[in-house]
């Protein structure tokens, strides 16, 4: 596998004097150049500094099963900024939709192996894992359309809810150098959920800025406690990003405040702006990471990511 690319200390002073330049001048003090001069500075502080690493990998399953609340794009531009910041990354997509597997350039047509060939026929997690080609550091297990299948096949199978946390644990029997392993889930609560939920002893929630978000957070966290009860004590969780962000609204900043009222140890101070850039990005087969490093989403979660492997590196989470 890859070593992980070495990082400088900080952006190089070509970087600095690119970045300086779009730094608007003082005398223009509109909306747009606060923003771009806000972000032109925000990006000299992050770009460069190399993530610490956890003692040790930690496996966490980004879950929440409202649709629409940023769970693929989270999980793709998280792990691509670790990733550029030195870490090794695995996503293993299992979403049967395979966007993350898109988002990532993974190629993931009927016949690739997949995560299903994991689950369902018990191959070596390792096998189907490819690279992504755009960040170093990056991998991927992809989902294809066979996983749609996958949770009528599973029911009858043996140790049917804890078959990715075995393949997890066989990697890292073979040593598997990931510092991160980041579990993309559909947005149900089927048998791929559950096995996800056991497969990490982290659940990582992002949540949409809108009212609809909070209505089925209490509904998530109770089946995360019947998984810690009856199949994974250590799951908890332990971070929430508040995402698609829009400063403009009082109601993206009274679900903020309420979700940091209940959660104020979980949630990152990171919040991710609504994007068209981070909308845009999976359609070239990137991350935001790649496709407009500059931008107010990349930023973001370039922020979040730091605080993630932060966190990691204080102690158990």
């Amino acid at each position: 596998m890859a070593a992980a690319p070495t990082r400088p200390d900080g952006p190089s002073a070509r970087d600095r004097d690119a970045l300086a330049a779009a730094i608007p001048d003082a005398g223009d003090d509109t909306p747009l150049a606060r923003d771009l001069a806000d972000n032109a500075r925000r990006r000299i502080q992050l770009t460069g500094r190399p993530f610490p690493k956890p003692a040790v990998p930690r496996v966490l399953t980004v879950a929440n099963q409202k649709g629409g609340v940023g769970k693929t794009t989270t999980t793709v531009n998280v792990a691509a900024a670790m990733a550029q910041a030195g870490l090794q990354v695995l996503v293993i997509d299992l979403d049967p939709q395979g966007n993350a597997s898109t988002a990532l350039g993974i190629d993931h047509h009927a016949e690739v192996p997949s995560i299903y060939d994991v689950l369902v026929d018990g191959a070596p997690l390792l096998e189907v894992v490819q690279p992504c080609t755009t960040v170093p550091g990056l991998f991927c297990a992809p989902a294809t359309i066979d996983l749609a299948g996958a949770e009528i096949e599973l029911v009858s199978l043996v140790a049917r809810e804890s078959r990715l946390q075995r393949a997890i644990a066989a990697a890292a029997d073979t040593g598997h150098s990931y510092d991160y392993i980041l579990i993309d889930c559909p947005p149900s609560l089927g048998l791929l959920t559950v096995n996800a939920m056991v497969a990490a002893s982290e659940v990582f929630i992002p949540i949409q800025c809108e009212y609809y978000a909070l209505e089925g957070l209490s509904q998530l966290l109770k089946n995360i406690e019947l998984v810690r009860a009856h199949l994974n004590p250590p799951l908890h969780v332990s971070t929430i990003l508040l995402t698609m962000y829009d400063g403009r609204t009082r109601l993206s900043a009274q679900v903020a405040e309420e979700v940091r009222e209940h959660f104020p140890q979980e949630v990152l101070r990171t919040t991710v702006p609504r994007s068209v850039r981070v909308s845009e990005a999976p359609s070239f087969g990137e991350t935001v990471m790649t496709y407009d490093p500059a931008s107010s989403g990349a930023l973001a979660y370039l922020e979040a990511a730091g605080e993630i492997a932060d966190r990691g590196a204080s102690g158990p989470q």
